[in-house]
């Protein structure tokens, strides 16, 4: 048998293991939303929608995201382009990671971490899930990429991580924010790690390009899309939400009404006690000042720091406490077995041509129950505490074994969750969907980790 036909059937051999990790991790990633019927929604897909076939904005539904919803699905023909999309970009930069950390990258060591992931955390449950969940771990191992691995990377692979990381920014404002942690922690490591990095080259030029031109395009697009050169709303809502929560709110407005200009003093018994009844609730106060339409924006913009200014210290403490409960919050299926009525109807109407399969979805026929997640939970939590913790075992394993690359994503991710549970519960309100969604980052990073280990162990063994 000649050269070129022993060439041509190993090239064909690779091409096939490919292809077979592609169809089994991508079966992985889109395993929930095929045993839906449907990919799965969540309250908020339904205004992801809705900012397309208005072109209006609203408070924390990305228009952008909206768009890549309508670009993806092909102008609303298969709503399973998007979910394609996202476990195929989920795929993707696993493999890359894994590549540039010098660890197995094949298609059979992809296809394992994406197996080994989609089993034991709830990755596939963000992947499959029409909401830009799934883009903000990819936000920040793209960040990690462009920022530490550089040198690693081809042209193409940069471009694509770039594209990705600024779409999950301009996707929701929350990714946006941490982003701007992420390309400080970039920063402080190009000031303090020159000489002592090791395998580590930092490049922080990259990823502050991506946050500069997020900062810039999304209100140049907006006014060109919409008229509106402003960012996507409803920061200051939020927040006021969980000073509500915490009593913070209901405390000033108790101390210092009657206020010239302030409609919550005359409504003062009516504040419910959590965040989510003050936003949602339709017999909330909030409805009566304005509610989503932006007419209560000034007030509770002027309510958030006024409130902050007269108790600083019940603020900072109300802070740190909903960060450490974001950070234990990692329970798999926050908001799927919930009636999403909004999203229902926008799905039934707007989109009369996927309505039929998405109405007889098992999520829409109340198929999807609580016990489910709860089997889930008995593995996924586990997992996740246990990875959390890994990561600090990693950082000092990573620097005694001299693995500088390992140490720094281990350390960099643990940040980064730290960096979210910060902006999502204390800017917020701490849910488990917040945290869920990132902390499969850190089984991943144990994994590599495991196999980094299990590989030097080997090498001992057979030296010996």
């Amino acid at each position: 048998m000649t050269k070129p036909v022993i060439a041509s059937r190993s090239k064909g051999i690779i091409v096939f293991a490919w292809i077979l990790c592609l169809a089994c991790s991508t079966a992985i990633f889109l395993s929930p939303a095929l045993w839906n019927g449907f990919p799965l929604v969540f309250f908020d897909t339904g205004g992801y929608v809705a900012r397309v076939w208005q072109m209006t904005l609203a408070p924390g539904r990305s228009l952008f995201y909206g768009l890549f919803l309508w670009t993806t699905s092909l102008g609303w023909w298969s709503l399973w382009g998007p979910v394609l999309v996202q476990s195929l970009s989920s795929l993707w930069v696993i493999h890359l990671v894994l590549r540039c950390h010098d660890l197995p990258s094949g298609p059979r060591a992809t296809a394992a971490f994406c197996v080994g992931l989609g089993v034991s955390t709830g990755i596939s449950w963000y992947t499959g899930q029409l909401m830009p969940d799934t883009l903000v771990p990819l936000t920040v191992l793209a960040f990690w990429l462009l920022g530490f691995r550089w040198q690693q990377l081809g042209w193409s692979e940069r471009a694509g991580l770039a594209a990705m990381a600024l779409l999950g920014l301009l996707s929701h404002m929350s990714c946006m924010a941490l982003a701007l942690g992420l390309v400080a922690i970039t920063l402080l490591a190009r000031v303090f790690l020159p000489g002592r990095g090791g395998s580590l080259t930092v490049r922080s030029l990259s990823p502050a390009a991506v946050v500069a031109a997020s900062l810039l395009l999304m209100p140049l697009l907006h006014l060109a899309l919409v008229g509106k050169a402003v960012y996507t709303p409803g920061g200051p809502v939020f927040i006021f939400g969980r000073l509500v929560q915490d009593g913070i709110a209901q405390r000033w407005l108790a101390e210092h009404c009657p206020e010239p200009g302030i409609k919550l003093c005359a409504m003062q018994n009516r504040i419910p006690t959590t965040a989510d009844n003050f936003l949602w609730n339709e017999t909330s106060p909030f409805k009566d000042i304005g509610g989503w339409s932006g007419a209560a924006d000034t007030e509770l913009h002027y309510l958030v720091g006024a409130s902050i200014k007269a108790y600083p210290g019940a603020f900072a403490w109300t802070s740190l406490r909903a960060t450490l409960q974001q950070m234990v919050q990692v329970a798999t299926g926050d908001g799927f077995d919930e009636f999403q009525a909004d999203t229902r109807g926008i799905f039934s109407v707007i989109l009369p041509r996927t309505a039929e399969s998405f109405n007889a979805a098992r999520q829409q026929q109340n198929q999807i129950a609580r016990p489910l997640f709860e089997t889930l939970n008995a593995v996924h939590v586990p997992v996740a505490y246990l990875s959390v913790l890994g990561l600090l075992v990693v950082v000092g394993w990573g620097i005694r074994a001299r693995r500088h690359d390992l140490a720094g994503a281990a350390l960099y991710i643990f940040l980064a969750l730290l960096g979210n549970a910060f902006i999502c519960g204390a800017l917020s309100n701490p849910h488990n969907r917040y945290q869920s969604r990132l902390v499969w980052l850190a089984s991943l990073i144990v994994g590599m980790a495991a196999v980094c280990w299990w590989q030097r162990r080997k090498i001992e063994v057979v030296q010996a």
